[in-house]
């Protein structure tokens, strides 16, 4: 069994998770940053607020493959620089932008995102043994949580305190920080015992075949589920009058999470990804029995010990699935599938609470992450399950 000390102790493993930390933790606040700059500093609605953020979301969706393929064929550093570079133009000014501007804006650079979560998958992928990648996926899962809980928080309480404006550019200089470290760590992409890939790039029907498809769709339902049940927390303690306790909520949900993706990455036997997405579903459906703040902090901590170890299981799927050559394009795709997820998950949940009651949130999100589970159970059944072995020396199956 791998421990986290034999994981951390693989060259750059370390200084990767820091410096990708640091990216990511001001990645996931933009869309926190951007809410509040339209709602403070423009002084606009939260509709016109939900505009930029679905732009930028969009971006991103579909600039994950493009740029993955880019890494492919043309190396890390020099995506890892343009897309810098496009993030520091960016923030510097959206102080500036008027509304229609920065709606534009917001797409573009959601196209040109640094991927500091896509990079630090593949380079995971590349650098740890089929042994330790398990382990060191668990450990990828628990820097996103953690980037979560000190993202969003930290813009909040900034712009409450400082303004908007020096939050938008804080947010640009973090990502300047954490992706010209990577650059300057610059990490393998490939494995050192990868057959030769630079003959030509496999044909994508040779890859996206059921069981890539299977793993996509689970990684797009983990964070539908997980889009969901931010908005089920908030309008679950709204209609109790209690909503200011609802950040409370979110950081128990992310220590559970936490907890747990640790737990799971040092046990000795892995479960199948669809049995750790399908039971993630089954325990968000009840969350929303809890009416009241301490009983929903009780409830989330079943979903929260599940949810790291999901995602780290996903990822490590999609990345032995993956063939030399496409790497990039792959764990791209993968970042697309959770971010088309994201956007989801949250119009989903509202229209199930606005026909229901808050308690119907949680529901639907469980009901999504049963459905992809499920799916992609039915999806991997029909490939055989040697599709990986051709790629990496311990094939992955989803299916039992």
């Amino acid at each position: 069994m791998t421990s986290y000390r034999q994981v951390l102790a693989v060259p750059g493993m370390a200084p990767l998770l820091g410096v990708s930390l640091i990216a990511r933790t001001a990645i996931t606040a933009d869309v926190t940053a951007l809410t509040l700059y339209v709602v403070l500093g423009l002084e606009l609605g939260y509709a016109a607020a939900g505009g930029v953020a679905a732009a930028l979301t969009a971006g991103v969706a579909l600039g994950g493959p493009l740029l993955g393929r880019m890494i492919d064929s043309r190396g890390l550093r020099s995506v890892l620089l343009a897309t810098v570079l496009a993030q520091v133009v960016f923030w510097l000014s959206v102080p500036l932008l008027p509304y229609a501007f920065l709606l534009v804006a917001s797409f573009v650079a959601g196209l040109l995102m640094v991927p500091a979560q896509a990079v630090s998958r593949q380079a995971i992928a590349a650098m740890t043994t089929a042994e330790q990648r398990r382990a060191a996926f668990a450990l990828e899962s628990v820097q996103g949580e953690l980037s979560y809980l000190v993202g969003p928080a930290v813009v909040i309480v900034g712009a409450a305190t400082v303004s908007p404006d020096v939050v938008a550019w804080g947010v640009g200089g973090a990502i300047l920080v954490g992706g010209a470290g990577i650059a300057v760590l610059n990490p393998p992409m490939r494995a050192e015992d990868e057959p030769d890939a630079t003959a030509g790039r496999p044909p994508r029907r040779q890859w996206l075949r059921a069981e890539m498809i299977a793993a996509l769709t689970m990684a797009f339902g983990t964070t539908t589920l997980l889009g969901g049940v931010d908005l089920a927390i908030v309008a679950t303690l709204r209609e109790a009058g209690q909503v200011s306790w609802a950040a409370l909520v979110v950081v128990v949900f992310g220590v559970s999470s936490v907890v747990g993706g640790l737990i799971y990455g040092a046990l000795s036997r892995p479960l199948p990804t669809w049995l750790l997405l399908g039971l993630l579903g089954l325990v968000t459906i009840p969350v929303g029995l809890a009416q009241d703040w301490p009983w929903l902090c009780v409830a989330v901590i079943g979903s929260g010990l599940l949810t790291a170890p999901t995602l780290g299981t996903v990822a490590d799927a999609v990345s032995r699935l993956a063939p030399p050559g496409v790497w990039g394009e792959v764990i791209g795709l993968q970042s697309s599938a959770q971010s088309a997820g994201f956007a989801l998950g949250s119009p989903l949940v509202g229209v199930a609470i606005d026909l229901s009651v808050p308690a119907g949130g949680f529901a639907a999100a469980g009901l999504a992450g049963l459905a992809a589970a499920l799916t992609g159970h039915l999806l991997a059944r029909r490939s055989p399950a040697r599709t990986a072995a051709r790629y990496h020396p311990a094939p992955v199956d989803l299916r039992h």
